[in-house]
């Protein structure tokens, strides 16, 4: 099995996609000739033609109107966002065309689209290049968002967003890109979306996070265990909308406490939405409220105090204790 980093296993699924299904055609900012700002597209549009792969202008409107246009034409567009903190001049296109397309037309026409775009925080990138917005696509009904946190996960849900018949918000975690490698299978595989995985067992306190806070989380759990003796299960939930809220539940029914991690602002973000859920469907197996692990609620910061604002293994580790101490 080939030893893959996560920039690499997107390539490879759009690679298997592409070559799989004649519709399934691929454009953005650079994507052609350049390969992409990560270079997760360098190759294919020799591979596959300039008709398959091709640059857009830079207008992130123009992109997502050409994906809503192909796809109600039978077409399956990759549209690939440079960086998420682009997307506000897509949002009609993303949030309000291509969600609502299923609905509006009766069923007539659907938008079988994927969104990729990299964001998170880490890299001391510039401004609008870092911020998690997650949030924003979260509370738009008619569109799934995916947040891979390896590279096995990213080809496999990828390769099933690409399938998917309605649109998929795909987003690709910037410090992740070529962190690490793993073992990913060569040819097509994929991975439900809308269904978490327990990355580590555990019995004290359930963690639920995705992306990049997905390590994060596993270095405190580590730790903690290690200098306390504490048992923490971590989830990775893989899929924002849908939510796997069963594996959520059966967690918190063995551990009776939870705290959820993320990268974005703490408001009215995916924590709190899962927070909303975890007290409609398993309050009465809570020991302790459940915790939110999330930077302020300010502007993506400057690169400078950049670590300071993102949460570590340490504030983690801080939240867990005092969820225990409850």
């Amino acid at each position: 099995m080939a030893q893959m980093t996560m920039i690499q296993a997107i390539k490879d699924a759009m690679r298997v996609e592409l070559e799989r299904d004649p519709n399934v055609i691929l454009f953005g900012e650079d994507v052609g000739h350049v390969g992409g700002v990560f270079r997760a597209t360098e190759g294919l549009q020799k591979e596959f033609g300039e008709e398959r792969v091709f640059d857009t202008p830079l207008a992130e409107s123009a992109i997502g109107g050409l994906a809503v246009g192909l796809g109600i034409q039978g077409f399956r567009p990759i549209a690939e966002i440079q960086f998420v903190g682009f997307i506000y001049e897509a949002l009609d296109q993303i949030c309000v065309q291509a969600a609502r397309m299923r609905y509006r037309s009766g069923g007539r026409y659907n938008s079988p689209i994927v969104f990729r775009t990299p964001f998170g925080g880490g890299v001391k990138a510039a401004e609008l290049h870092t911020d998690a917005l997650e949030g924003l696509l979260v509370q738009t009904p008619g569109i799934k968002v995916v947040v891979p946190s390896n590279p096995y996960d990213a080809k496999g849900l990828l390769i099933s967003a690409i399938r998917d018949n309605d649109p998929v918000f795909f987003m690709e975690h910037l410090n992740l890109y070529r962190a690490f490698r793993a073992e990913v299978p060569e040819g097509e595989y994929t991975i439900e979306l809308g269904k978490a995985n327990v990355v580590r067992e555990g019995s004290d306190v359930t963690i639920i996070t995705y992306g990049a806070m997905v390590h994060t989380s596993v270095k405190a759990a580590e730790e903690i265990e290690k200098t306390q003796g504490v048992k923490v299960e971590v989830i990775d939930l893989r899929t924002l909308i849908p939510l796997d809220i069963e594996t959520i539940v059966t967690s918190i029914k063995k551990t009776n406490r939870a705290i959820i991690v993320q990268e974005a602002q703490k408001t009215s973000g995916v924590a709190a939405e899962v927070i909303a859920q975890i007290n409609e469907k398993a309050i009465l197996h809570l020991e302790a409220p459940v915790l939110r692990i999330a930077p302020p609620d300010t502007i993506y910061p400057f690169a400078q105090i950049e670590d300071a604002w993102l949460p570590s293994p340490a504030s983690v580790i801080a939240g867990i204790n005092q969820v225990l101490e409850f």
